[in-house]
């Protein structure tokens, strides 16, 4: 998306258009699929440590931008009095669902239907010239996961159609990766994308597969990878095709390549004192939010040796915390989903 495909000011009170649900048909690499809009639901993670961690000015403003279901806007938007919330997602069925779960706070929340790596564009159309404070979510969402005909999930119903899309309107499926990537670039992303040892022989599968036919459903690329990974090499209660999966969704998303540019149009937007926490799901995610941090907390760039700073360079923003915090006990007994969680938080700096 090259910019806002919906940008809603709520109306106080208009919580029930959306509860109804959407009958569509679609189709994706010829598995037809007959679509119903589930209830979105989602535990956030780690909700009051981002809460705490964001600091929250009542006047302030601030940006959700993975706002799924709604849970952690909805408690930025509950300690708002004057301030105002920007909740962004890319999946059309995120945005209904905080469209009914945010409805009480009127127009206090702008709801937008974008990618959140256009955080600069999204701020610029909306006449915002700074924020207060910005969280990201990332990855896929429990709803998305859930959500049989989505196709994410390994462990589902077998017949989920290859898909993996987080907007709709997006054009690649994972039904394209699996079946038109050549074998070289198959195999590099499941590598580098999934970190799978056993990309090759995995590969080798798919390729072998679909010149007979296309891999049309989760089930058929699950047995497959399956079938190609060692079972004395999956950790115990994991499942073999999980980093495959992760990988093709990673690609059908473009999920990485994001991350850096909104990250860092979000420091560029940020008041001082300001705050930004992301939360990640996996160690690729982590390391680009790590890295992105260190430089933009990194001052003189200079040679050791040199004598004075010449290069002028002052740190953007103080890391609030230099290690990641995780989920407690409690939320891992209530959501096991947040076992792979990192939370990093960061401060703006006066310029």
């Amino acid at each position: 998306m090259d910019g806002p495909l919906e940008i809603t000011n709520m109306p106080a009170g208009n919580d029930t258009a959306h509860s109804a649900r959407k009958d569509r048909n679609s189709q994706v690499g010829g598995a037809k699929i007959s679509e119903e809009a589930p209830v979105f639901s989602h535990l956030p993670v780690m909700l009051s440590e981002c809460i705490d961690g964001l600091n929250i000015r009542p006047d302030g403003i601030y940006v959700d931008g993975t706002a799924g279901g709604g849970g952690h806007s909805a408690e930025i938007a509950g300690r708002l009095s004057g301030g105002r919330l920007i909740a962004i997602d890319r999946d059309i069925e995120a945005i209904e669902a905080c469209r009914a779960r945010l409805s009480r706070f009127g127009e206090r929340v702008t709801l937008v239907h974008d990618n959140y790596r256009n955080i600069g564009a999204i701020l610029s159309g909306l006449g915002v010239g700074k924020i207060d404070g910005a969280l990201f979510d990332l990855g896929v969402s429990s709803h998305q996961i859930d959500t049989k005909e989505r196709g994410f999930s390994y462990s589902r119903d077998g017949d989920a159609p290859l898909d993996m899309r987080m907007s709709r309107d997006d054009a690649l499926t994972a039904y394209d990766v699996v079946n038109s990537y050549g074998e070289d670039e198959l195999c590099r992303i499941i590598s580098e994308y999934g970190e799978e040892r056993f990309a090759s022989r995995i590969v080798s599968r798919i390729v072998s597969a679909r010149s007979a036919a296309p891999i049309r459903t989760t089930g058929e690329l699950s047995e497959l990878v399956k079938a190609a990974v060692p079972a004395s090499s999956v950790e115990r209660g994991s499942h073999p095709a999980k980093r495959t999966f992760q990988a093709i969704r990673i690609e059908v998303n473009g999920e990485l390549d994001g991350i850096e540019p909104a990250l860092r149009d979000a420091c560029a937007a940020m008041n001082a004192g300001g705050r930004i926490a992301v939360i990640t799901f996996h160690s690729l995610e982590d390391r680009i939010v790590k890295r992105v941090f260190s430089e933009l907390a990194r001052g003189c760039v200079c040679p050791p040796d040199f004598p004075v700073c010449v290069c002028g360079r002052k740190p953007e923003i103080k890391l609030i915390n230099k290690k990641p915090i995780t989920a407690g006990a409690d939320e891992l007994s209530a959501n096991p989903r947040a076992k792979s969680a990192k939370l990093r938080i960061a401060e703006k700096l006066p310029e």
